[in-house]
């Protein structure tokens, strides 16, 4: 199969018409491909994944798969991840590829190897005395600088897991590219505040003292994610005036006082599971992605939940959002008429490598 990135626009589709050409699609290329959608998806494009779920859900999915295509309804570094675990012989794919990740952009890999050289200066071998613990919403060959440096990649389901292995074995953590994934997850494992910095990566030496990097346990990367960093304290305030039982539950990479007025704190998956434990009449005041409050909302209406968005301003993943029912369509399309449009391929070295790190993940994740 040849393999493009771009292809001409399809004719304006009606929606139901794209619709139904997708699971025409997806019908007649059958177990050849499976479909990977993440919760934050748009609907139109999530009712078609075979697979849903949270960033480490969908990498065991991407590990497990046997189908020859692995089209990823998500971000560029979760197509990543699909290559890096899957066979050699199967092939990802992102639909559309200006589907990125705004905070996955916050950290690259020459300014990582430039904080690991400061370090070093300060510390010593930062080998010897620093963990590199990079989120999965990282590039690939940052995976691959965890894995060379005996590191490891965590997600928001197994952060604290993968800090206390990280502790374990070294008496330090430079956490990237999330600075609130870091800090919430240290905190409720009982680690003061003062025991924590942030590193600027747009000064020497991370804005930091020599004194402040010696003393700090955990590192934080100066990284958010413009979704989560959108809910504030007075948000919860506001809407507790009305509502004064209403729950309240955040996703981690939200900020410090968000996640401190909330009455849970968890990732993706431990917010669709909480809320549906939740008894009947419960109200829910969500802070994380809206296409997933929605969803939430939609889904457990019928059983008298009450499923709210925290911030009074619309904010979803705009980059996720990119994917969209056309762009799937192309790609599906594209399978069956012998073309491979939006591959996405890590190079082997970093694939290598990067494998050291996930595996490192999975291994106490369990």
């Amino acid at each position: 199969m040849s393999n493009v990135a771009v292809i001409e626009q399809l004719s304006p589709l009606s929606d139901d018409e794209c619709q139904a050409r997708i699971v025409a699609a997806r019908q007649a290329l059958g177990a050849r491909v499976v479909i990977l959608g993440h919760h934050y998806q748009r609907e139109e494009v999530f009712r078609h994944a075979d697979y849903s779920g949270d960033s480490l859900q969908l990498s065991r999915w991407a590990a497990q798969s046997q189908a020859d295509y692995i089209i990823f309804c998500g971000v560029h570094f979760m197509a990543e991840v699909a290559d890096i675990l899957s066979r050699p012989q199967q092939i990802a794919i992102l639909p559309s590829l200006a589907a990125g990740c705004s905070m996955a952009d916050m950290a690259n890999l020459a300014k990582v190897e430039r904080a690991w050289r400061e370090l070093t200066e300060v510390l010593g071998a930062a080998d010897q005395r620093v963990t590199p613990v990079t989120y999965i919403n990282s590039a690939a060959d940052l995976k691959a600088f965890c894995g060379r440096h005996g590191g490891i990649v965590c997600t928001s389901s197994n952060a604290r897991a993968v800090l206390e292995w990280s502790y374990g074995r070294r008496d330090k953590v430079l956490f990237f590219p999330d600075q609130h994934l870091g800090r919430n997850t240290a905190y409720r494992m009982g680690m003061p505040l003062e025991d924590m910095v942030v590193w600027d990566f747009e000064l020497p030496y991370g804005g930091l003292t020599p004194e402040q990097i010696r003393a700090a346990r955990l590192i934080l990367w100066k990284g958010f994610c413009s979704v989560h960093q959108m809910f504030r304290p007075e948000h919860i305030d506001r809407f507790k005036q009305k509502f004064p039982d209403t729950l309240v539950i955040a996703h981690p990479e939200a900020s410090f006082e968000v996640c401190q007025q909330s009455d849970y704190v968890g990732s993706t998956e431990f917010i669709v599971k909480t809320i549906a434990a939740a008894a009947p009449g419960t109200r829910w005041l969500v802070g994380t992605e809206l296409n997933l409050v929605n969803r939430l909302h939609d889904q457990f209406k019928a059983d008298g939940k009450h499923v709210h968005f925290m911030s009074p301003t619309v904010c979803m993943c705009s980059t996720m959002f990119r994917t969209d029912p056309p762009s799937l369509l192309r790609v599906l399309e594209g399978l069956i008429e012998g073309t491979v449009i939006n591959r996405i391929t890590v190079a082997e070295r970093d694939a290598e490598q990067a494998r050291l790190a996930l595996q490192r993940m999975f291994d106490v994740s369990v």
